[in-house]
Order: C-alpha cells, then structure tokens, then sequence
C-alpha cells in the first residue's frame, strides 16, 4: 500500500491511483504476454525479468521478483502486500485478522452481497443457454459481472475510508463494469438471445448497484478532498 517510506504521497487522489492501476495493467499484460512467450525456454524466468527490467544479471532478486509479480498478477493486482513485520508469527496471526475483517465488511456490504446475486443470476441463466455461453456477449455479460464483483471487493475490503484515492478508483472500475453488463444484457435481448424477463431481471438488480457506487465514490470524495483541505 503505498506510503512515505515507498516515494507515495500519504493521500492519492482517484486519478493518481488510476493511473497506477493503468500501469499495472500494462505490467500484467507484458508479464503474460513475456510468460507465453518463453513459457517452454529453461531460463524462462530470467528472460521475463530481464524484459521487466527487474534487476538484470541479479538471478537471486529477479526470481523474487518473478515470483511476487506472479502472485499479484494472478490476484488481478486487486490485493495490496502488507508490510513484513519483524516477527513472523505475530505477522501471522495479524495477516489473519486482517483477512477476517476485511471478510466481515464484505459479507455485511448490501451493494456487494447485490453483485453477488447478479453473478448467481447472470451464471445460472448462461449454463442454461447454450447459445448464451458461446455467443461473445454473453461472455461480455459473465465477464463484466465479475468484474463489477472484485473490483467492488477491492474497494470495500478496506478499513473505512483508508486509502480513499484507491477505493474510489476501484468503485469507478466496478462502475464501468455494470455499465458494460447493463449494456451486454440490453443487446442480447435486442439480438433474441435473452428473454424479456431475463433481461429486465438484470436491469433491476443493476439499476440500484450503480446508483449506490455513485453513492459511495461522492462520499469517499467529499472525505478524500476533506482530509486533502480541498
């Protein structure tokens, strides 16, 4: 989580933390593309870490590296890495009540347990179609309800209003997410692989999902510029 210690400002607004999320997309997308690429040479993770520029000529680092820049990847950079503490077993037991709140706020969150509800509904009616599961909108339409889900999570998982910058701009990935799922349901219906019910079922359950994101993104804002004196 970035902070004085690492060169970050205390308090990022959204558009400094977009334009880090930005930056580590672009990693992701280098990362797989390098690791596709090299996926059968021996010294795979060498040549990956030399191209991502992680300390050339350095095995020992660039293999940490490799590995923790895996880690993330595959968790869809959507997890923060906590600070390494002095004693391990303390760490341990700290990591795991971190673990256990951020779990809580979710499972009490309405507008999160609402976007798991829609992915429930959105799957169930896609394994029931096959021209739904084989048709690039209703991969869109799974997708994008996913991707309202996690980056939801990412944002709510937090301490409250801890790290606003960051938390509004993953409240404006899951946004554009449920746009992006509003609209891959309008067009199957339009194309009549949805049916009128299903269609409208969606609408219903992401109407109140956007308007509750633009809800929280006001009030992370409105405390953000606070804190910042804005």
């Amino acid at each position: 989580m970035p902070d004085d210690d690492c060169g970050f400002p205390e308090l990022w607004d959204e558009y400094q933390w977009e334009r880090f999320l930005q930056e580590q997309d672009q990693k992701t997308e280098q990362y797989f593309s390098l690791f596709e690429k090299y996926a059968e040479y021996p010294d795979r993770d060498e040549i990956i870490a030399r191209e991502m520029g992680w300390n050339p000529g350095m095995d020992e680092d660039a293999d940490e590296a490799t590995g923790e820049f895996w880690a993330e990847a595959a968790d869809d950079f959507d997890s923060s890495v906590d600070d390494e503490s002095e004693d391990d077993e303390l760490s341990d037991d700290s990591d795991d009540s971190d673990d256990d709140s951020a779990f809580s706020a979710l499972e009490n969150s309405e507008i999160y347990l609402q976007s798991m509800e829609l992915n429930r509904r959105v799957y169930q009616i896609i394994e029931k179609n096959e021209s739904l599961r084989n048709h690039p909108l209703g991969v869109e339409l799974a997708t994008r309800a996913s991707i309202c889900s996690a980056k939801m999570a990412a944002a709510l998982c937090g301490d409250d209003f801890s790290e606003m910058g960051m938390t509004i701009a993953y409240l404006k990935r899951s946004l554009k997410a449920a746009n992006d799922c509003l609209s891959a349901s309008a067009q199957l219906h339009e194309a009549g692989l949805l049916v009128a019910s299903d269609n409208l079922a969606f609408t219903d359950m992401l109407f109140p999902i956007r308007e509750r994101l633009v809800d929280l993104m006001g009030e992370y804002r409105a405390e953000l510029g606070r804190r910042r004196g804005d």
